[in-house]
């Protein structure tokens, strides 16, 4: 008996790791199971709305090697 969807003809999303604050996290996941789905969903909103007010800084300095 096959389990599970298998694998994509082609895949549509990629594996990556991204750190988020923990409130954004606990924000997601307290609406139930998807939360994934919902932090990609609302990415995908800013993205087709457009970043109008720029970059802003952590205050972090980049570090490069």
């Amino acid at each position: 008996m096959r389990r599970g969807r298998g694998r994509q003809k082609v895949p549509t999303k990629v594996l990556t790791t991204i750190r988020l604050d923990a409130d954004v996290i606990a924000f997601f996941r307290s609406l139930g199971p998807g939360y994934q789905s919902r932090i990609n969903d609302a990415l995908r909103r800013v993205k087709e709305q457009g970043l109008t007010d720029g970059p802003t800084s952590t205050g972090r300095k980049r570090v490069t090697r």
